[in-house]
């Protein structure tokens, strides 16, 4: 993998912590130059100390548009142009929908769909012509679960803004995609205040419907992401699900 990406320069947000760290720990791997955004202090000191000396760690609040200005203007200073936007950062929360607070409801969307939105806006001007954006989404921007009744709007909301993109940056060869995880084995199983016991409960229900009868691993969900990337020259507007099968409804031979 040595130098498959040599000359490259990407930002992935929330790119301190599991699926945003494992792509960008992949892309330096293969010679790339990554700028990576966290909010949380200790992800983002564990993420310096992870990737060395040859990723740019930014402290970025997803969801402040003045954050996200800063972090146009480090991209530029630093970088010029980039290759790879991979727009990665999220938040959800179980919680039933009789329980969410006005402030947690606009938090979700402005940290997964209001500053996803800005973040392409401003940086689209600094990538390539013929690069690429990847979002991430989840495979609950289709269907419900109970729990997720926000979280889920926010990234159908966000699959459908990735519709747009693709069309209107299609004059630039700019290529944007979806990659849609499922259960992934993640430090915070994609809800960081989760107690051990959700957590838990989170795992056995995620192995017991998922067709592939496992979770997924950051690494499996980085590869399609770089996919997206620097592989699927002709494709665009497109949604990959990573999630051993359950939103292809299979069903398994009984154990």
């Amino acid at each position: 993998m040595t130098n498959i990406y040599g000359g490259k320069k990407a930002v992935i947000t929330g790119g301190t912590i599991g699926m945003g760290l494992a792509t960008a720990q992949a892309l330096l791997a293969g010679g790339a130059e990554v700028l990576v955004t966290g909010r949380n202090p200790e992800n983002l000191e564990s993420a310096r100390r992870t990737l060395g000396s040859g990723a740019h760690v930014l402290a970025s609040d997803a969801g402040s548009l003045a954050d996200i200005d800063a972090l146009a203007a480090t991209v530029r200073e630093r970088f010029g142009q980039i290759d790879l936007l991979h727009i990665n950062a999220g938040i959800s929360t179980l919680e039933p929908f009789d329980q969410v607070t006005e402030a947690g409801y606009d938090r979700a969307f402005a940290i997964n769909t209001k500053g996803p939105f800005f973040t392409v806006q401003r940086l689209a001007p600094l990538i390539r012509e013929g690069g690429s954006i990847v979002v991430t989404s989840s495979i609950a921007d289709e269907g419900g679960m109970h729990g997720l009744s926000v979280y889920s709007a926010t990234k159908a909301a966000l699959r459908s803004f990735a519709s747009g993109f693709a069309a209107e940056l299609l004059a630039r060869g700019i290529r944007v995609n979806v990659v849609s995880p499922g259960f992934i084995d993640t430090p915070t199983l994609g809800v960081a205040d989760a107690t051990p016991e959700e957590r838990a409960e989170f795992i056995r229900l995620g192995d017991q419907i998922t067709p592939m009868r496992r979770h997924g691993t950051a690494d499996e969900v980085a590869r399609a992401v770089l996919f997206f990337a620097f592989e699927a020259t002709f494709t665009t507007g497109a949604r990959l699900t990573v999630d051993g099968g359950l939103g292809q409804k299979l069903t398994p031979a009984a154990a």
